[in-house]
C-alpha cells in the first residue's frame, strides 16, 4: 500500500500535463512525485530498471537508492508514466507503474533498451513459443482457450517495425488491437481472465518487460522475452556485458523470485485502470496491486484533495 501512494502521486502530478503536448514535462512531474514518496517507503530499494534513458527524459536512474533506509533489500523497476506520449496527447491507457522484488532477483538488461515479447494468460503454458511463427502461436492458444482463431484479438504496439507482424497476425485470421503506447497495460490485459485481448506481442521497452514480468507472475500468466539490440554498437555492448542475445527468457528468468509486487495507477482512462478524475477539490485515482507470492489482485480507489496535490496549478 505504501507503493500505491507513490504511483498515485506520480499520476496526480501528471494531471496538469494531460493533453498539453509536453511529454517530458509530464514525465518530470511524475518522476519528482514518485521519488518523493518512494523515500518514505520502509525498504532499502535499488533502482535496477530506471526510466527515461531512451530519450534523455527526466528519470529515476539505474542504481539510485530509494526508501527510508530500513526494512528489506529490494530491486525496483519503475516507469512513472508508461505512455508519456499518450499523456501529452490526452489519449487513453497511460499509467504509472512500480514493480518490486527481492534484491538481486531482477534481470538487468544493460545496454539494450528493447525486447521482443509475447504475453498470454495461463492457457498459454506449454503452448506459446517466441521462436515459433506468430500464426502457430495464435492457433495453439486459440485451441487451448476453446476459441475460434477469428475470435482472437492480439495486442501489438502500432509501430512501423511491426508492419510484418501485424500482417502475419491478420493473415492467420486473428484481429489486432493496436496500442499507441504502453505495452505494460497491454501485457497485463492479455494475462487477465476477463481481459479484452488474448495475447500481447511485439518489440517494446526492456524496462516495461521487467515490470510486466512481475505482474505476470502474480497473474499466473505466461511471458517470454528476447533482447533486441537496435544496432551493431548496442549489440556489441550487450555481448560485452555478458548477455546471450538469442536466448528466450521466461518470466522466471526476468524476475528470479515469487516475492514480487506490481502496482499501477491510471493517468488517463484505459482498459486496466481508470484515469485520474478531478472534480473541484476532489481527485479520484484507480490503482491495481498484484502480489505474486499470494496471487492477490487488489483494486484500490482513493479520493484526494486537489488543493493539496495541485497547489502549483492554482
Amino acid at each position: 500500500m505504501e507503493l500505491v501512494r507513490a504511483t498515485e502521486a506520480a499520476a496526480i502530478r501528471a494531471v496538469p500535463w494531460i493533453g498539453r503536448g509536453n511529454k517530458n514535462g509530464a514525465d518530470g512531474a511524475a518522476v519528482d512525485a514518485m521519488r518523493k514518496f518512494l523515500a518514505t517507503v520502509e525498504f532499502q530499494g535499488e533502482v535496477v530498471i530506471g526510466e527515461g534513458e531512451k530519450d534523455e527524459a527526466p528519470m529515476l536512474f539505474n542504481g539510485e537508492i530509494v526508501g527510508n533506509g530500513t526494512g528489506p533489500l529490494c530491486d525496483i523497476a519503475v516507469d512513472p508514466i508508461d505512455g508519456t506520449s499518450l499523456t501529452a496527447a490526452g489519449r487513453r491507457n497511460a499509467i504509472s507503474v512500480i514493480a518490486v522484488a527481492d534484491r538481486g532477483s531482477m534481470y538487468n538488461p544493460k545496454e539494450v533498451f528493447y525486447m521482443e515479447k509475447i504475453v498470454t494468460g495461463p492457457a498459454g503454458k506449454g503452448i506459446i513459443d517466441l521462436e515459433r511463427p506468430i500464426g502457430e502461436n495464435i492457433t495453439g492458444l486459440a485451441k487451448a482457450l476453446g476459441k475460434h482463431v477469428e475470435d482472437m484479438t492480439i495486442a501489438v504496439l502500432d509501430r512501423p517495425r511491426h508492419e510484418e507482424l501485424i500482417s502475419d497476425i491478420r493473415a492467420a485470421g486473428a484481429g489486432t488491437s493496436l496500442l499507441l503506447d504502453g505495452d505494460v497495460a497491454g501485457g497485463i490485459n492479455a494475462a487477465l481472465e476477463d481481459g479484452t485481448v488474448d495475447m500481447c506481442v511485439g518489440i517494446g521497452g526492456t524496462p516495461e518487460g521487467i515490470i510486466t514480468a512481475c505482474a505476470i507472475k502474480a497473474l499466473d500468466g505466461v511471458m517470454q522475452g528476447r533482447l533486441y539490440p537496435r544496432n551493431d554498437e548496442e549489440r556489441s555492448k550487450a555481448v560485452n556485458a555478458g548477455h546471450e542475445l538469442g536466448r528466450v527468457l521466461s518470466a522466471d528468468d526476468l524476475v528470479r523470485t515469487d516475492n514480487t509486487f506490481f502496482v499501477c495507477t491510471g493517468v488517463t482512462d484505459g482498459g486496466l485502470v481508470k484515469g485520474v478524475n478531478r472534480e473541484r477539490d476532489r481527485i479520484t485515482t484507480d490503482s491495481v496491486v498484484l502480489r505474486a507470492r499470494s496471487g492477490t489482485f487488489r483494486r484500490v480507489t482513493a479520493v484526494h484533495r486537489a488543493s493539496k496535490w495541485l497547489a502549483d496549478e492554482a
